[in-house]
């Protein structure tokens, strides 16, 4: 283990905190263009999938790659097409509007590169953080998310209001670009190979990958467990804006208001897992958060029209929620296996839970438009509940944390 293991930490997630601050405000931007050039629910949607879908789909071979070759020149890459993706609209936006269908084409690659830096950028923090500091930093780069979170719904309205697309486009690029530099004066190991003599065989060691992942029955469990978890937020995250101005009758500054507390959840929960959940048994907080979620939702969903300040405190509680899943959850598999398996085993699990995403998606869209979007909420914290009685009741998920592999760091 690099002794300036810290430095290089904090140094790596500067770089890349200014990044996801930019990607996250273009990303604003990028649906409030659309929003304004074509008002289409259906475009909406096609750009989430454009966003996640080739995640879910490349995502077990891309892990071959990162357990393969170099995690810092495959972020540095990843991040340059991201860039040169990003330049593409600009170039065309100067010249006028920029077509719906080029932008879904940047936001495919974009899905791409990003399927390619999440888990490198996760199996290099298993690899330089020691095994049992990873809950501790896990909520250090939780909150650099949170902060984002926080920051650009407003930065990006701020910007939408008074420049040009073309001008975010800019920002986000020069984003990445901080992103890569910081990286190149980073120390990252690379990473161990079996057999390196062997011939890579995507396919054959794409299957190995899952066949180590299986091999824990208790995390396999997780990580589908954990896929039903996406079938009932990734719809909930999109629904946000329709609850506070349809069902509560409020504007977009109710639906910032709501985006901004449940931002504010994030960050209290993420400060309380890098400071007091370091040592805390994975799958029991896990739990906790599925629970509270779980609360949150169902209570969101049985207010009514006029209770608007409640759906603010529970939006409180569902951010809140967040870190102790998120920030236990890929510590749990970082521990879990070998630094010669993680790429694939990561970028496996990122899969299976985007690929759940257009189910959830699909499903909310037909039954709030005969239900109603309240009862979409009641209906995925009834979800989450039933996720966290399936962690307590099988046993091979339930004590999963027990079994975990501590890795030797040194």
């Amino acid at each position: 283990m690099n002794h300036n293991w810290k430095n290089n930490f904090f140094k790596i997630w500067t770089g890349q905190g200014v990044s996801l601050l930019t990607s996250s405000i273009l990303q604003f931007a990028i649906v409030w263009y659309l929003v304004d050039q074509t008002g289409s629910a259906l475009i909406l949607t096609a750009s989430m999938l454009m966003g996640f879908l080739p995640r879910g789909i490349l995502g077990p071979f891309i892990g071959v790659a990162i357990d393969r070759l170099s995690r810092k020149t495959i972020m540095i890459v990843s991040d340059l097409v991201i860039a040169f993706a990003c330049l593409m609209l600009a170039v065309v936006g100067s010249f006028g509007e920029i077509p719906v269908w080029l932008i879904m084409v940047v936001l495919f690659i974009r899905s791409i590169g990003t399927g390619f830096h999440d888990p490198s950028l996760n199996a290099v923090t298993a690899q330089i953080v020691p095994a049992d500091e990873l809950t501790k930093y896990a909520g250090y780069s939780q909150g650099l998310n949170s902060v984002s979170n926080m920051l650009s719904p407003v930065l990006a309205g701020i910007l939408y209001g008074f420049v040009s697309l073309n001008v975010i486009i800019f920002l986000d690029v020069i984003g990445a670009l901080i992103a890569i530099t910081v990286l190149m004066f980073c120390y990252i190991p690379k990473p161990k190979v079996e057999n390196k003599a062997r011939r890579v065989h995507v396919i054959e060691e794409a299957k190995e990958g899952f066949e180590v992942l299986k091999s824990k029955k208790g995390v396999m469990g997780l990580v589908l467990v954990g896929s039903l978890y996406t079938i009932a937020l990734m719809p909930t995250s999109a629904l946000f804006p329709l609850m506070s101005m349809s069902y509560f009758g409020g504007n977009s500054r109710n639906a910032s208001a709501v985006e901004f507390v449940f931002s504010v959840g994030l960050l209290v929960g993420s400060v309380m897992i890098s400071k007091f959940f370091k040592n805390k048994n994975k799958l029991k907080t896990i739990v906790f958060s599925y629970l509270l979620m779980s609360v949150s939702l169902i209570g969101s969903g049985i207010l009514n029209p006029d209770q608007y300040i409640w759906f603010v405190g529970f939006s409180f509680l569902m951010g809140l929620s967040g870190p102790f899943y998120w920030g236990m959850y890929t510590p749990l598999l970082q521990q879990s296996f070998q630094e010669q398996h993680m790429g694939r085993v990561l970028s496996l699990s990122q899969s299976i839970q985007y690929l759940a995403g257009p189910i959830g998606l699909g499903f909310s869209g037909v039954y709030t438009e005969v239900a109603g979007v309240e009862n979409w909420f009641l209906l995925a914290g009834i979800i989450t509940l039933v996720a966290a009685l399936i962690c307590f009741s099988v046993p091979s998920i339930r004590n999963c944390d027990e079994e975990r592999l501590v890795m030797d760091q040194h």
